[in-house]
């Protein structure tokens, strides 16, 4: 961290905490694939029906 009279700079590193999560990836890609197999039942099931 590098200190200023006004304000300071963090690098990209330690503003983050050095950690990077990529367990937020797979979620959005879960609950995509989940609510198009989902639309997907609602489409198909009534359209069987009849």
């Amino acid at each position: 961290m590098q200190r200023f009279d006004d304000h300071d700079e963090l690098t990209e590193t330690e503003a983050s905490g050095g950690v990077k999560n990529q367990g937020m990836r797979y979620v959005l890609a879960i609950s995509l694939a989940l609510a198009v197999i989902a639309m997907s039942v609602m489409w198909i099931v009534p359209s069987l029906s009849r």
